[in-house]
């Protein structure tokens, strides 16, 4: 990085303190910066004076239909229809967006045109890129860059250039119409993060038929929880998958889910753990079986063909685990996520020609979905299938130095087990000392709330030009609400920003909004990338009872949050019962679900805390904790915690097991007999009982006590304080 061009940074020190000041940009950064252009533009455009980022973001939320028009214009939206009205419905929820306008998301991505590129602003030139790649970028022409550099455990460094990209895709789609996929059709995959799930995703979409995707980690009841409630016509899958150096066989559940599926009409089969695997004896009676390599040749040769159709055509559907039941199926639409694709990749990320943009995530979480839209700017993206941390948390950073990664993106988790493992090892050279890290200038952190700690120790291993930032958002909207902002200073433990179009504050329980206090995180205007609805959700009751319940037209997103005097936020972990960990988020119903066939469980309740149960912690490594009554007659000796263990690790997720289980006489309930975990969390991470529930509304106050007297017996939560 040029020194004219560096950010300003304090200096971190080892007090780990909130809102410390750790980098600013300079004048010469933010004028190369996406959003410094765009405001010029929006200044020339709407007649207005946008001296800061603060009145960018209040103009956004202000006047959303100027706002999200110009972002449709600025980022020249392809479309056979122009649109009617940017938006209609009036209040949350009914909202719809570009009425009238004919497009498909995976023609605006793939067909995408470059913007001019970058003046070699910061030193991350083409030049730079060339010099040491293993993949470098092509001199000439933008549809022969690089667009998809992939790895994963079982596979070396490879490249895809745009054009390439586009000619498979088109491959795929042109086979999947010969199985009978058309628009609107729900094509479901159970595969890890490579090439040909990407491929596979933008064929579905370039069709206009519904993707969904589960990483193959996923037990099969996980899976069919949630395939079963879209019904898919096709099934891609692989026959297992390396991770952390050990081989996973998934032919088994694979089977399982195909056979519960009773909508299937043809199953696809990538050999990607073992090159003899075939499809056949996994299909069921009357489905079609076919191997990766036969779909690939039923669509040989095939041109691009791009279905037109409305925004709010499904594009995808995701899933959210509500506390009870089925996890939720997200529904969201090609003009929705296109837009907030355009606007994330360019004015948050501020992606840019010659860069390359990495997050690590599996196909089970909407991070997947938000690098794929990242390819909606010109920057390349990268994609990795595999432990984050095997053999060592350097990893990452070894992949960022292969493949001269601009922007790496990881979780607050893999940031606090990196800070863990160069604490063991006494390391004294920083990562960039070790590593060429010379094209990085941001790293990026999601999942849960990144200690100030986190922060420090970033610029203490990566330098003082890094730009640091944290972001926050959800599935049910497959973006972030609060953000990072390249204009913004970077403070240790605070996000930077709240994103342009993202009217969000924080409420107390009568729906006030607060101010550097902690509230439930709201949305009080729309945005395009809501769900278009959940699916099977008929007369939208789930929908209006997941969000606009506790404040009627007012999105309740479910995060603690606090919104201080600067503007910037700090997320407080979830306020519902869905637990993210590792990038895979399971709500506590489906692991329950998981333990309903152990004869020695009676009951269980589940919960995650900072380690050590300060609420001052979070943002370190979580713990999972699982209370448990045993049966009449059984107890929790070492044998059942295995098996407890193995049920969760081979029904829903292995990243879910918990890391103690511990018996206890009876749980607490609510008289209408709900489970109580958020109240216990919060007890566990030392409020006082009478301060988060009352004992009148539960249906035994004993069964609290003897849960509190079990955990402090273990020595889990308030007990270590």
């Amino acid at each position: 990085m040029s020194e004219a061009l560096q950010g300003t940074q304090t200096g971190p020190g080892a007090s780990g303190a909130e809102g410390k000041l750790l980098w600013a940009p300079s004048e010469q950064w933010c004028q190369a910066t996406h959003l410094h252009a765009y405001m010029r533009y929006m200044e020339g455009r709407e007649g207005i004076e946008l001296p800061d980022y603060d009145a960018l973001w209040r103009f956004s939320v202000q006047e959303p239909e100027r706002f999200w028009a110009s972002i449709w214009d600025r980022y020249e939206v392809r479309s056979s229809a122009p649109y009617e009205r940017v938006c209609s419905g009036g209040q949350m929820p009914g909202v719809r967006w570009f009425e009238g306008a004919r497009l498909n998301f995976a023609e605006n991505l793939l067909a995408h045109r470059p913007r001019e590129p970058r003046a070699d602003a910061r030193g991350f030139a083409a030049e730079a890129l060339q010099a040491g790649s293993a993949a470098a970028l092509a001199p000439s022409r933008f549809e022969q860059e690089i667009a998809v550099l992939h790895r994963s455990e079982l596979r070396p460094l490879e490249s895809l250039s745009r054009s390439e990209l586009l000619a498979w895709s088109a491959q795929i789609a042109a086979a999947l119409r010969a199985l009978g996929v058309t628009r609107g059709d729900r094509v479901c995959a159970y595969m890890p993060n490579i090439a040909e799930t990407l491929v596979a995703f933008l064929a579905c979409a370039s069709i206009g038929a519904v993707w969904s995707s589960a990483a193959p980690e996923f037990g099969s009841q996980a899976v069919i929880d949630r395939f079963s409630q879209i019904e898919p016509k096709v099934l891609l899958a692989v026959d297992g998958y390396r991770y952390g150096a050990r081989d996973f066989d998934r032919r088994s559940q694979l089977q399982e889910i195909a056979s519960a599926l009773p909508s299937l009409q043809a199953l696809v089969l990538l050999p990607y753990l073992d090159a003899s695997a075939r499809p056949h004896q996994l299909a069921g009676e009357g489905v079609r079986a076919l191997s990766w390599a036969e779909l690939e040749r039923l669509g040989g040769g095939a041109a691009p063909e791009f279905e037109q159709l409305p925004a709010d055509h499904p594009l995808w559907v995701l899933y959210s685990s509500g506390t009870t039941g089925l996890p939720k199926a997200i529904v969201h639409g090609h003009g929705g996520i296109l837009v907030e694709g355009l606007k994330k990749s360019h004015l948050h990320l501020d992606l840019h020609r010659g860069e390359r943009m990495f997050w690590h995530t599996t196909t089970g979480w909407m991070m997947w979905n938000f690098l794929i839209g990242c390819l909606l700017s010109d920057a390349a993206i990268v994609l990795y299938d595999g432990a984050p941390a095997n053999p060592r948390a350097e990893t990452l950073f070894e992949l960022a130095a292969e493949t001269r990664l601009s922007t790496l993106g990881t979780s607050a988790g893999f940031i606090a087990a990196a800070m863990k493992e160069q604490e063991r090892a006494a390391r004294g050279a920083a990562l960039s000392e070790r590593f060429d890290l010379s094209a990085l200038r941001a790293l990026g952190s999601t999942g849960s709330p990144l200690s100030p700690a986190g922060f420090e120790w970033g610029y203490e291993q990566l330098g003082p030009e890094l730009w640091l930032f944290s972001t926050s958002g959800g599935t049910d909207v497959c973006t972030a609400f609060v953000s990072g902002c390249p204009l913004l200073p970077v403070r240790a433990g605070e996000i930077q920003c709240r994103a342009l179009g993202c009217a969000v504050e924080a409420f107390d329980e009568a729906g006030r909004p607060l101010r550097d206090a902690v509230g439930e995180l709201v949305i009080t205007k729309p945005m395009p990338s809501m769900p278009l609805y959940l699916w099977g959700d008929a007369d939208g009751s789930r929908y209006r009872e997941s969000y606009f319940s506790k404040y009627p037209g007012i999105w309740r997103h479910g995060d603690w949050i606090k919104i201080t005097e600067r503007g910037s936020a700090v997320i407080y972990g979830r306020s519902d019962a869905t637990i993210n960990r590792g990038g895979v988020r399971m709500g506590t119903a489906e692991i329950y679900r998981a333990l309903e066939r152990l004869p020695m469980v009676s009951e269980a309740l589940l919960v995650d805390l900072p380690r050590g149960g300060a609420v001052a912690e979070l943002g370190a490594e979580l713990q999972l904790v699982l209370f448990v009554v045993p049966a009449e007659g059984s107890e929790i000796d070492a044998h059942a915690v295995e098996a407890i263990k193995s049920a969760i690790r081979s029904g829903c997720s292995p990243r879910h097991v918990p890391d103690r289980v511990i018996a206890t006489g009876a749980l607490p309930r609510t008289l209408s007999g709900k489970l109580i975990e958020l109240p216990v969390k919060r007890m566990l991470c030392g409020e006082a009982p009478e301060a988060v529930i009352s004992a009148g509304s539960l249906a035994d106050p004993s069964a609290l006590e003897q849960l509190l007297a079990a955990a402090r017996a273990a020595g889990v939560g308030t007990a270590e304080r």
